[in-house]
């Protein structure tokens, strides 16, 4: 085990993420540092805390038990202007409404979307994979072993997320609404 402070822990901890240029989860850092999670987020906190107190052009954030450096999002134009990357269009309010579906309900199938959205869904599936917000997480057990799609870190990272719990409540029944999940209306047809 190699002895080390919380500051050469932060030390090491930016390097880490830096060299990788993704996510790394927690428990990956530690393992390799020797140390337990605590010290991670001891030493993560120390890294966050110099980055605030340095009005740094980067940031630590924490997605799903991963730490990722990012750059600070008050830089964005600076960063679009010097890089000239063309900013990624947005989503469709198609494409919206559809990865809430599966936000909300995953891990859901194609068909419950369309169920729930009343129209075929296939392109705004295949744009949300394509831009990696969407993933397929398998088949369901039910005939003709539907893929079942869930939301991604990307998804997460995209809209400043830590975890799926973040997300905000969906608001109550309205008077009159059916009751009863899409799932069981669509088991029902």
């Amino acid at each position: 085990m190699i002895s080390m402070d919380m500051t050469q822990v932060a030390q090491t901890i930016e390097a880490i993420l830096f060299a990788m240029g993704d996510a790394v989860e927690i428990s990956d850092i530690a393992s390799s540092l020797e140390i337990d999670t605590e010290q991670v987020r001891e030493g993560a906190k120390l890294l966050q805390e110099k980055y605030t107190k340095n009005i740094s052009g980067i940031r630590l954030i924490e997605i799903a038990d991963c730490y990722q450096l990012s750059s600070n999002p008050a830089c964005y134009e600076y960063i679009k202007k010097v890089s000239q990357i063309k900013k990624q269009s947005g989503l469709s309010s198609a494409a919206i409404e559809t990865l809430s579906i599966i936000a909300y309900n995953q891990p859901v199938t194609k068909g419950t979307i369309e169920f729930i959205r009343g129209v075929d869904s296939t392109y705004s599936v295949n744009r949300l994979i394509e831009r990696g917000l969407i993933d397929e997480l398998g088949r369901a057990e039910t005939p003709g072993r539907p893929i079942l799609y869930g939301t991604t870190m990307e998804f997460l990272r995209t809209f400043g997320i830590k975890t799926l719990e973040d997300l905000p409540p969906l608001p109550e029944k309205s008077i009159g609404e059916e009751e009863g999940s899409a799932e069981n209306k669509e088991e029902a047809n």
